[in-house]
C-alpha cells in the first residue's frame, strides 16, 4: 500500500512537460487546499520532468487564487538545464484558471552533499511526550482545516496558548512534526512541511485562515528518519498582511529546509 502522501500528491504525464493530478480534500484549510500541499504536487511533476535532478533545492510560488478539490494540471517549462542544477518555470491550472505560477531550480542534493552548517539556533523543544498533540486544537480550527487529520503535530507547551484562547502574542509556533501514516520526510515533502503548521498569527490572537500570496522555499539537504522540528515566526502585521518565516529541522539537528511567506492576516 502506497503511503498517503505520495497517492495524493502523484501526478501523471499526458503530454511533453504536462502532467494530471487529483487535489485531495483531505487537504483542505480555510477557503482552499494547503499551499504545501500544491508546492509538493508540483514538485513530484518537476522530479519526473529532471530525472537526473531530483531534488528541489529552491521553489518560489505565486498563489494567483484558491485551489479546490479535484482535477488539475500541472505544465512544466524548462528554462534551462546544465551542469550541476536546472530551472523551470511551473503552472498548475483548474479548468482556465491558473491557481499557482512558480519558478523552481533543481539538482541532485545527494551529489551535491549533505553537509550544512548554520549560525541558525535549533528550536528547543521538549520531549515529544511533553508536547501537546494537534488533536487538542479548538473544534472550529479542526472543522476549518481538514489537513491537521494529515499529521502528528506536537507543540510546545509555552507557544500553545491559542488552543486554549489564551494566546502568547510573541508571533513563535514550534512543534515536532511527522505524517500521520508513519511516511518518512524526503526533500519533496519537506515543500508541504514549510507550510503545514497553523499560522503564526493564531499565537498573536488572530485566529483563522491566512492565505498564502507568495512562498520561498529552500530545501538544504535530504532530511534524516524521524521526527522534524518546525518553528514559525512572525514579526510584522502591516496593510492586512504578515511574513512568515520556517525553518525544519530534523532527526540529526540538521536546518533542511527554510521558507517565507507572505499571507493575508486572518479575518476570523
Amino acid at each position: 500500500m502506497p503511503y498517503e502522501f505520495d497517492s495524493q500528491t502523484e501526478v501523471s504525464r499526458v503530454a511533453d512537460g504536462r502532467y494530471a493530478a487529483e487535489l485531495s480534500p483531505g487537504w483542505l484549510v480555510g477557503g482552499g487546499i494547503n499551499g504545501g500541499y500544491l508546492l509538493a504536487v508540483i514538485g513530484n511533476a518537476l522530479r519526473d520532468r529532471l530525472p537526473d535532478k531530483p531534488d528541489p533545492l529552491v521553489v518560489s510560488a505565486y498563489y494567483l487564487s484558491a485551489s479546490t478539490p479535484g482535477p488539475a494540471t500541472v505544465d512544466v517549462d524548462v528554462r534551462r538545464e546544465g551542469g550541476s542544477v536546472a530551472t523551470a518555470a511551473v503552472d498548475l491550472r483548474q479548468g482556465e484558471d491558473v491557481r499557482i505560477t512558480a519558478l523552481a531550480t533543481y539538482g541532485d542534493l545527494g551529489a551535491l552533499g549533505d553537509d550544512v552548517r548554520t549560525t541558525a539556533e535549533e528550536p528547543d523543544l521538549p520531549p515529544v511526550e511533553d508536547c501537546l498533540p494537534s488533536s487538542l486544537a479548538p473544534p472550529e480550527v479542526r472543522a476549518i482545516a481538514p489537513l491537521m487529520d494529515r499529521f502528528d503535530m506536537r507543540f510546545h507547551p509555552e507557544q500553545a496558548g491559542w488552543t486554549v484562547g489564551a494566546p502568547s502574542g510573541n508571533g513563535v509556533l514550534s512543534a515536532w512534526f511527522r505524517l500521520v501514516d508513519g511516511r518518512e520526510p524526503d526533500a519533496i515533502s519537506l515543500l508541504m512541511v514549510v507550510d503545514a503548521l497553523p499560522p503564526v498569527t493564531f499565537e498573536l490572537g488572530l485566529p483563522g485562515w491566512a492565505p498564502t500570496l507568495e512562498l520561498t522555499a529552500h530545501v538544504r539537504a535530504r532530511p534524516a528518519p524521524g521526527w522534524l522540528k518546525v518553528r514559525h515566526q512572525t514579526r510584522n502585521l502591516a496593510g492586512g498582511m504578515f511574513e512568515e518565516d520556517c525553518e525544519v529541522w530534523d532527526s540529526a539537528g540538521r536546518l533542511v529546509a527554510q521558507s517565507r511567506q507572505l499571507a493575508r492576516q486572518p479575518r476570523g
